[in-house]
């Protein structure tokens, strides 16, 4: 197992959630074994889980990311990376001509079955099988942060946008605001834990919670006019263990990291969330701080 590093910001990092500094050097990334592996946990990990803890949290940006992407009666809309299909359902209330993609069969089930009136199709977002200038809007909500290429993702996002097209992104924001991550962060710094060995290297988990960073995507991209906006709530949970059960069942790279702990680490790292996640006790439950990023551009 390598140890997990602080970074220059002082965010411990890892594999999974983190960067890639693995030991004190920089892990060299495999875009095809990292994806396998993203693919491969979909695939196993709870949607039922997700959709119940992370559902209600990725759901309170849908609206403005639709806004941002101007998304309205008749617009040509492609959601990507759709998950349970909340997104695309909620863009084809609008009125709007929505295809909603996603590469786990496993989540497109659960797409179909919720929101029959919309078209769904399994595609990988690095590689969208789509003509063109085939739509008038590209949204994704929280895709990025599970691509090996991003900087593909988003070069095939532009090739599809009509002219003038636009492209609306989340991602979330530096984990010392995006307390949802930030909390099992430092819960492993705490605790001493380590990376285990089978997570495969990744991208970084933060890349794209900086202005900077997640405009200069864009920009590369083709993008113009671009603008990143942050948005922070903070998210009710009646009791800690839900959210830590979320993580256990309904992630990927933060699940890999929690199941594959000896007991007596996993029950380290538990400990002190429980002691991390007091800080936001009130006299029902806790509230969570939440950080988003919502970045947009046009197609030039």
């Amino acid at each position: 197992m390598a140890t997990l590093e602080g970074n220059a910001n002082g965010v411990v990092s890892s594999q999974p959630i983190g960067s890639t500094v693995q030991g004190g050097t920089m892990a060299v990334i495999d875009p095809d074994r990292f994806n396998a592996f993203e693919r491969e946990g979909w695939a196993e990990n709870s949607s039922d889980a997700y959709d119940r803890v992370f559902g209600p949290i990725t759901g309170h940006v849908i609206d403005e990311l639709l806004d941002v992407a101007e998304v309205d009666t008749q617009t040509r809309v492609l959601d990507v990376a759709t998950g349970p299909g909340h997104v695309a359902a909620r863009a084809a209330s609008r009125g709007a001509k929505t295809i909603g993609v996603d590469l786990s069969p496993q989540m497109l089930d659960v797409a179909r079955r919720a929101h029959p009136q919309v078209e769904f199709r399994r595609a990988d977002a690095e590689e969208l099988p789509l003509p063109e200038a085939s739509f008038d809007a590209v949204v994704a909500n929280f895709c990025l942060l599970h691509l090996a290429r991003p900087e593909k993702a988003a070069a095939g996002f532009a090739r599809v946008l009509s002219p003038g097209g636009r492209v609306a992104l989340t991602v979330w924001g530096p984990p010392d605001r995006a307390r949802l991550f930030g909390l099992i962060l430092d819960a492993l710094r705490a605790s001493g834990a380590a990376v285990p060995s089978e997570i495969p290297p990744g991208p970084d988990f933060f890349r794209f919670s900086t202005d900077a960073e997640f405009s200069r995507l864009l920009s590369a991209a083709g993008f113009r006019r671009v603008a990143i906006r942050t948005l922070e709530f903070s998210h009710f949970f009646p009791d800690a263990d839900l959210l830590w059960t979320g993580m256990l069942e309904g992630t990927v790279r933060t699940r890999a990291l929690l199941r594959l702990q000896t007991d007596e680490a996993r029950q380290r790292i538990h400990a002190e969330f429980l002691r991390l996640i007091d800080a936001y006790r009130t006299k029902s439950g806790f509230e969570v701080p939440v950080s988003v990023k919502l970045g947009s551009g046009h197609r030039s």
